[in-house]
C-alpha cells in the first residue's frame, strides 16, 4: 500500500479573495483538471472551490460548510476547517489499518469528486485528515 501526500485543503467564507491570495502571494496557477470531475448534487459538496497546484502538490480552496456532517450523516467534516489529503492505491488496506488501531473515519466513499473513494479522521490533535483512492 502507497500513500503519497496529494492535497492541502483550506477552508474560506470568501473563496474568489482567498484564491487570489494564494496565486498572487504564492505564485499558484489553476488546476483546472479536478473541476469536471466534481459532485455537486444533494449528495455531493456544492461550495464554491479554486483548484490550484505549485506542479507538484494540489490546493483545494474550499467554501466552509457547517452543515456537511448533519447532511450526509458522517462524523467528520472537511470543509469546517479544512485539511490535508493523502491518496493510496488500497483504501480498503488503509482502513483496515485505522481500524486495527481503533481511529475511527468517516466513510465518505465518491462523494466530492467523481471516482474517488474517500475517508477522513482525526490526527490527535484534531487535524483533520484525508485518505483517497481514485477509482476509474
Amino acid at each position: 500500500m502507497k500513500i503519497k501526500l496529494h492535497h492541502v485543503n483550506v477552508c474560506s467564507k470568501d473563496v474568489p479573495e482567498l484564491e487570489a491570495f494564494y496565486r498572487d502571494v504564492l505564485d499558484l496557477e489553476p488546476e483546472p483538471s479536478l473541476e469536471a470531475g466534481r459532485i455537486l448534487d444533494e449528495n455531493g459538496y456544492p461550495g464554491k472551490v479554486a483548484f490550484l497546484s505549485d506542479g507538484t502538490t494540489q490546493f483545494h480552496l474550499a467554501e466552509k460548510d457547517f452543515g456537511i456532517g448533519f447532511r450526509t450523516g458522517q462524523a467528520v467534516n472537511p470543509v469546517e476547517r479544512g485539511h490535508i489529503a493523502f491518496r493510496t492505491d488500497d483504501i480498503e488496506a488503509f482502513k483496515r489499518r485505522l481500524t486495527e488501531k481503533g481511529i475511527a473515519f468517516s466513510d465518505y466513499g465518491a462523494w466530492a469528486m467523481q471516482g474517488w473513494a474517500q475517508i477522513f479522521f482525526y490526527d490527535p490533535e484534531g487535524n483533520v485528515i484525508e485518505v483517497h483512492q481514485v477509482r476509474e
